[in-house]
């Protein structure tokens, strides 16, 4: 109260809340969209594991990092409402999984990563600060690690799969559901500006997205990991809305907080954001299925779980940007 006295007495500004969204995809784009109107300041760190589609087509072309969450992310935080963010996004028709050096299938603003990581002499940081500034970001977009990192993972059948892109299509026999995920190499050294975004992070949200390819590439990498579970700040998870075929086949509420702690040892976040509107039809081609909330397991998370509608209807397999971030901005209110 007396710190709140003194502030409107001085008429003292207010010290931007600093978020931090860990992940990358579609999911923490969607949370980005959310919040770029509001007050705070807005880092996002992403995964460099992905090897797959057009972004990991780049990677073993050019020996850049994987631009394709960077890209997204980007363009989530962007303010630009001309015709040019929509050219960053735009796709040349063609194969994602084409040949390498292809431009069939790529997006431009993929492209324009790695022309700008070939102008500045392999520098991706200066890049990546660049591209913001031609896209006009409001926050940051920082990789999670640094030098060349891949992913393999280990499914309840005990097979091990490697590579995201195999993780990601299924491309494994046996049982497609997986268990746990791993990073190669497992010491691996986290970006540190992505590191002093989170020590200083008021509020850090963990994704939603691919649970074994895209959120746990990140919340694994050692350093971070140690961060997080030494940061004050308040931590949110955000359950998916339905379940991705191969990696989390029928995966209930539970099975997502149960699989987090294993890989992270313990219980590290104090809110936990479920979705409960499952009344939108998911298109049938997606082959996705809604998350069940299991209630009988989720007892000891009973305080910290918070229920609500937080589904896209016109994209139900997605969150709605607006209602989360609404959500985000109670809690700071």
């Amino acid at each position: 109260m007396f710190n709140k006295f003194i502030k409107n007495y001085f008429e003292l500004p207010d010290r931007n809340i600093e978020i931090v969204c860990l992940g990358g995809g579609v999911g923490t784009a969607q949370i980005l969209k959310g919040l770029r109107s509001l007050p705070y300041g807005l880092t996002a760190v992403v995964s460099m594991a992905d090897d797959g589609g057009s972004a990991g087509r780049l990677r073993r072309a050019f020996a850049v990092p994987p631009p394709g969450d960077i890209v997204n992310c980007l363009a989530a935080l962007s303010s630009e409402e001309s015709i040019l963010k929509d050219l960053f996004l735009y796709r040349f028709a063609g194969k994602r999984q084409g040949k390498d050096t292809d431009i069939g299938g790529q997006k431009l603003g993929n492209l324009i990563f790695v022309a700008l990581a070939d102008i500045y002499k392999g520098d991706t940081n200066r890049a990546l600060e660049e591209f913001s500034k031609i896209i006009s970001t409001r926050g940051r977009v920082l990789p999670a690690t640094i030098g060349d990192v891949n992913i393999w993972a280990k499914t309840k059948d005990g097979k091990k799969v490697f590579g995201e892109k195999n993780i990601d299509l299924g491309n494994y026999n046996g049982l497609k559901v997986l268990e746990e995920v791993h990073l190669s190499p497992s010491n691996i050294k986290a970006y540190r500006h992505a590191l002093e975004a989170i020590n200083k992070a008021d509020i850090i949200i963990a994704g939603p997205g691919d649970l074994f390819s895209t959120v746990l590439p990140v919340l694994i990498v050692p350093q971070i990991k140690t961060a997080l579970k030494k940061s004050k700040a308040v931590k949110i998870f955000i359950i998916n809305i339905a379940n991705k075929p191969f990696e989390t086949n029928n995966f209930t509420v539970s099975d997502y907080l149960m699989t987090v702690k294993k890989h992270l040892g313990t219980d590290i976040f104090d809110k936990i954001l479920v979705n409960v509107n499952q009344m939108p039809k998911i298109p049938s081609q997606f082959r996705y299925k809604y998350v069940r909330i299991d209630k009988d397991n989720l007892i000891p998370y009973k305080k910290i779980i918070k229920q609500g509608d937080f589904i896209s209807n016109k994209y139900p397999i997605y969150h709605d940007s607006e209602k989360v971030g609404n959500f985000i901005s109670k809690l700071t209110g």
